[in-house]
C-alpha cells in the first residue's frame, strides 16, 4: 500500500477554475513579438493560468484580454484586461501574474480580431514596471 502524500500549496492566492475566451499579446521590452487567442483555466487576484494555440516564452510582458461572465446593466458585455508578466510555460498552457488589472466593455457582436497592435497602455504598464523592479534592485542610498 502507497502512503498518502499531501501536496503543500504554494501560492498566496486561492485560484477559481474558470474556463473563459481570451485574447493575448506579449511585449519583448518596446516590441510586440507576439499576439493569439485562448483559453484561461483558473485565475486568482495575483495570476492567470491559460492555454494558447502555441508555447510561449516566460520572461515576456503579457496583456491578456478574457471575456468576463457578467455584464454591464444587464446587457453590455465586459472584458477583463489584465497586464503582467509570463512566469511558467510549458506545452501550450502558460501562467502569468497580475500586476495590474482593469474592466473593459466589449463589443456585443461577434468581431474578427485586427491585427495586432502594441497598444500604448500595455507599452507604459510593462516601461513603468521595469523602472520599478530596477529600483527595487539598487541598493538604499544612505545619506551622510
Amino acid at each position: 500500500m502507497k502512503p498518502v502524500t499531501k501536496s503543500i500549496e504554494r501560492r498566496a492566492k486561492v485560484r477559481f477554475p474558470m474556463e473563459r475566451e481570451m485574447r493575448y499579446k506579449l511585449l519583448d521590452g518596446e516590441t510586440l513579438v507576439g499576439s493569439g487567442s485562448g483559453t484561461t483555466y483558473n485565475m486568482s487576484s495575483g495570476g492567470v493560468a491559460f492555454q494558447t494555440e502555441r508555447p510561449l516564452r516566460a520572461g515576456l510582458f503579457v496583456e491578456l484580454s478574457i471575456n468576463w461572465p457578467a455584464e454591464l446593466d444587464n446587457g453590455c458585455p465586459m472584458r477583463l484586461i489584465v497586464f503582467g508578466q509570463v512566469v511558467r510555460t510549458g506545452m501550450n498552457r502558460a501562467a502569468c501574474t497580475v500586476e495590474k488589472y482593469e474592466f473593459r466593455t466589449a463589443s456585443r457582436t461577434l468581431q474578427f480580431a485586427p491585427p495586432a497592435r502594441v497598444d500604448s497602455t500595455l507599452k507604459r504598464w510593462a516601461r513603468e514596471f521595469t523602472k520599478l523592479q530596477q529600483q527595487a534592485l539598487q541598493p538604499a542610498q544612505v545619506s551622510a
